[in-house]
This record gives structure tokens, C-alpha cells and sequence, in this order.
């Protein structure tokens, strides 16, 4: 069986196992609903939602994705991406998001091999997206069960996002990479690993040492209600992520997953 068609298949199990209908968007009614999902989970000032109807209309008249993930009349996701450069044979996943309610019941992994299959039947090989570093979950899913590759920390992509999830954090960033037909790699173990960002007792994080070839650079268990509890300290999160993860990526050190302590954990690969 051909990648394609097995993508396309594990799409269609994936859809099934999450109990949703994916589909493309193609009318100004499903756009405008699609804004509104957004402006819901993001919980953002209306007067700047994540995308807009106009936007979405434009996208797909030029050909790019938007698809609804919907139980039963319900819309309960979606995702947004366009096409990168030509020649690139690639597309940037700007913006995917599930309705909380739905949270823990597969529909975000059903919108991703959605989005796998339909980029592989139009000759696209790479998936490329941003994440907020600190936020756990999305870290294991992005690394860990899609198998995408951590390629660039980007400090403050965005600017101040002054919503119901970011709250006025910095908008770091780590972009990350999924090479659609690379055969999936296992998780590099994190043993004799170095602890280069830590927690203390209280939770707050704590510096450690670079000195070592597996390094483990935690982030705490749910950084979004941190910000809601106590923003001083996931501000300090925030700050000290950025110190010690970007210098190491920068440096050559590698993102080789992220495991169950809650941890990013880095390989160096010397030559």
C-alpha cells in the first residue's frame, strides 16, 4: 500500500476512533462558525480574533486548508494551513484548535492525520507549525505522538496575545517540523540524564548544568493555569525556558522527545 493511501486510511480510522466528521470549508457560513470556534477556545477581544471569515475565504480560493472537525451538527475543531514557498513542497499549520469540552477524546489527532493525508495527495512532504513551549501536552503530542522534530525557538513570535490561553505572555514559540513519509524514530531514553532546568518543591523552576550529552529541560504541568494562579511565576517559567533551551538548540543540541517527568529531553551529538 502506497503512503498516500495509507495515510488516507489512518485518517479515516482516526476520524472514527474520535467519533467526528472531518471537512473542508468552503462557504461563508462555515467560515464565519469556524471564527467563532476560534474566538471561543482562544477566548480573544473581538475586535482581534485568531482569523477571520475574509481570511479563511481567501485561503481556500487560493486553494490552501480549512477543514471542521464536527460531531454530529456540531463543530467541535479546526485547523488552518497554507502552502510555503514553491518548490518547498510544504505547508505551515497556522492555527488548530478543539472546543474544551472535546479535550482528551482524539479529536485533535484526527485533524492532524487529516491534515497528513490531504497535503500528501497534493504532492506535500513537510507540515511545519508553532507551539508554546511551555504548555506540556502539546509538547508530547507534537513530539512524541505525531513525531514532528523541534527546529527552531523563536522568542516572542508573536508579541503580547492578550487572550483567554496566552494572557499576556511573551509568545515564545519552538517551530516544529513533520516530515510526512520519514519513518517515525523512537524517543531517546533519558537515562544518566542531566538536569538542566528543574522544579523545586514549590514549583518553581530552577537552573541547573549543560554539562552533559542528555539533557532534561522541564516546563511546568500546566502552565495555563499557572498564568491564571500566578502569573509572576510562569512569567519566571517563561524566562528561564528561554535561557536555557534556545541557547541549547541554538548550539547544536538536539529535541529528542519529551517524556512522562514533564521534560523536553536534548541530545548532544558530538562529531
Amino acid at each position: 500500500m502506497t503512503l498516500r493511501a495509507t495515510s488516507a486510511q489512518e485518517a479515516a480510522l482516526a476520524a472514527q476512533a474520535a467519533g467526528v466528521q472531518l471537512r473542508e470549508v468552503t462557504d461563508l457560513a462555515g467560515f464565519v462558525a469556524v471564527q467563532h470556534l476560534f474566538e471561543g477556545i482562544w477566548r480573544s477581544d473581538p475586535r482581534n480574533p485568531p482569523v477571520t471569515t475574509e481570511l479563511l475565504r481567501a485561503l481556500t480560493k487560493a486553494g490552501n486548508y480549512v477543514v471542521a472537525a464536527h460531531r454530529e451538527a456540531r463543530m467541535v475543531g479546526a485547523c488552518v494551513a497554507f502552502f510555503g514557498p514553491p518548490g518547498d513542497a510544504s505547508m505551515h499549520s497556522h492555527i488548530a484548535g478543539v472546543v474544551p469540552d472535546q479535550a482528551g477524546r482524539s479529536v485533535g489527532y484526527a485533524l492532524k492525520l487529516h491534515q497528513r493525508a490531504w497535503a500528501l495527495e497534493r504532492g506535500v512532504d513537510t507540515i511545519s507549525w508553532t507551539f508554546d513551549p511551555l504548555v506540556s501536552r502539546n509538547a508530547y503530542f507534537n513530539l512524541v505522538k505525531l513525531g514532528a522534530a523541534a527546529a527552531e525557538y523563536l522568542p516572542n513570535f508573536y508579541g503580547g496575545m492578550h487572550d483567554g490561553i496566552n494572557g499576556g505572555d511573551e509568545t515564545d514559540r519552538l517551530l516544529v517540523r513533520w516530515k510526512l513519509g520519514a519513518p517515525r524514530v523512537a524517543v531517546a531514553g533519558a537515562e544518566d540524564a542531566v538536569i538542566a532546568l528543574g522544579r523545586t518543591a514549590d514549583g518553581d523552576p530552577v537552573v541547573g548544568s549543560v554539562d552533559g550529552d542528555t539533557l532534561l529541560v522541564a516546563v511546568p504541568s500546566d502552565v495555563e493555569a499557572l498564568r491564571a494562579k500566578d502569573s509572576a511565576l510562569a512569567s519566571r517559567w517563561r524566562c528561564a525556558l528561554r535561557e536555557v533551551l534556545a541557547p541549547l538548540m541554538a548550539d547544536g543540541a538536539r529535541v529528542a522527545g519529551f517524556d512522562k517527568s514533564g521534560s523536553y529531553v536534548l541530545r548532544r551529538e558530538w562529531l
